[in-house]
């Protein structure tokens, strides 16, 4: 699985994951997106963009430890370095060319006064380059959000369907989120791995499929998380109109 791949919104970056040298350059999270506004928007200014929103409901947060990944590609993702309250917090998509152009947790209202890059313990982001930036590979085409004890529960029900299906390998996408996804015309989901049991998932297409996307902290001046936001680098400027060449 590609730990580097180069995806750009304005400018090229590579992607990395692993500890690198300090670098001369401070990172700027301004050239990592150009997206930030989407959370800021009202729906009328979204739509005169060419942007659809979609409300998913709300995603059960048990611990407040969160986890942004590709559920069927990284099991064993760590949940981010910074933490929010325990409770249920909406998840809106934001679709432009017919994709999934990003997906935001909103915690708090009110318009983020600057943005953070998220990260997972063990990740500095004053050890990228002026070209590198942190985010989470995809390789089944799927984003998320969860909290980490939901993780686990998706464990369960995996080892629930093995159980089941004995004879064959059982797979999550096809045994599990299919019909789910499907009733959505395969868009999303808000998945509950196993029932009676408190903890779901937001489960939704990335972008244009595989890659390697960023995922950031809109905070308020107190340094109080307001917002995560998801770019799957499909528009620039939070503007569907034109297309951009990424």
């Amino acid at each position: 699985m590609r730990d580097r791949i180069m995806r750009a919104a304005g400018a090229v970056f590579c992607a990395t994951v692993a500890f690198i040298p300090v670098s001369a350059f401070a990172f700027d999270v301004s050239k990592a997106s150009s997206n930030f506004d989407l959370v800021s928007l009202s729906d009328a200014e979204l739509s005169a963009r060419s942007i659809k929103t979609v409300d998913m409901g709300n995603v059960e947060l048990t611990s407040g430890r969160i986890v942004a990944a590709d559920p069927l590609a990284q099991p064993d993702r760590p949940a981010f370095a910074r933490t929010v309250p325990a409770g249920e917090y909406p998840v809106r998509l934001y679709e432009a060319f017919g994709r999934v152009a990003a997906a935001s947790m909103r915690f708090a209202e009110g318009k983020p006064g600057h943005w953070e890059l998220a990260t997972v313990p063990g990740q500095d982001v004053a050890t990228l380059r002026d070209d590198e930036i942190f985010g989470y590979p995809v390789d089944a085409g799927l984003g998320s959000y969860m909290d980490a004890d939901t993780l686990v529960l998706m464990g369960e029900r995996a080892q629930q369907v093995q159980v089941q299906k004995p004879d064959s390998d059982a797979n999550y996408y096809d045994d599990v989120l299919a019909p789910e996804l499907d009733a959505n015309k395969g868009v999303y989901a808000l998945h509950r791995p196993v029932a009676g049991k408190k903890g779901n998932v937001a489960i939704f297409w990335s972008g244009s499929g595989d890659g390697f996307y960023p995922v950031f902290w809109g905070m308020d001046k107190d340094e109080h998380p307001l917002v995560l936001l998801t770019d799957f680098q499909v528009i620039k400027n939070a503007d569907g109109r034109r297309k951009p060449s990424l």
